[in-house]
């Protein structure tokens, strides 16, 4: 009777991991279905060489985070809660209130949101870069077009 051969499990390298630079248009983005996906490349989860334990994702640069909506009147109806640790120190606003003060910071906390809480998600949560307009300075890493087809509404639709 012959042993088996074990199957080893491959672990990914630091020296291995190469990142890309993806670039995301958020211009009439839906914010939920737009988070998934970058969070999922921020995790590394679309690289055949994905380990839990093990940072493998990709930059992403977001622009035009302003112009980000919600689907139906969540803008409205929804609330963000902040919490200074104080007692009585809870304050609450609804998203567009959140949207209209600081765009770049709403969006980057419903991406970091879907990230794990621990060092892991905070090391993967630096490599996004969010900006409120057009402009960004990332331009010598020229990043690619990351299409998120399920994330905008056709025009003439509902």
């Amino acid at each position: 009777m012959s042993i088996p051969q074990q199957i080893k499990t491959y672990s990914p390298k630091a020296s291995e991991i190469t990142r890309d630079w993806w670039i995301v248009d958020a211009d009439g983005m839906t914010v939920g279905r737009m988070a998934t996906v970058v969070a999922n490349i921020l995790r590394g989860k679309h690289k055949p060489t994905y380990a839990q334990h093990i940072d493998t994702g990709d930059h992403v640069v977001i622009i035009n985070a302003e112009k980000v909506r919600m689907t139906s009147n969540k803008s409205d109806r929804q609330m963000v809660h902040t919490h200074s640790g104080y007692p009585g120190g809870l304050t609450s606003r609804s998203y567009q209130q959140s949207l209209d003060r600081k765009p770049a910071d709403t969006v980057r906390k419903s991406i970091t949101g879907m990230l794990p809480k621990n060092r892991l998600g905070r090391q993967q949560a630096t490599k996004l870069k969010v900006y409120a307009g057009p402009d960004h300075p990332h331009g010598p890493q020229s990043p690619k077009p990351l299409d998120i087809p399920g994330a905008t509404r056709e025009q003439g639709k509902r």
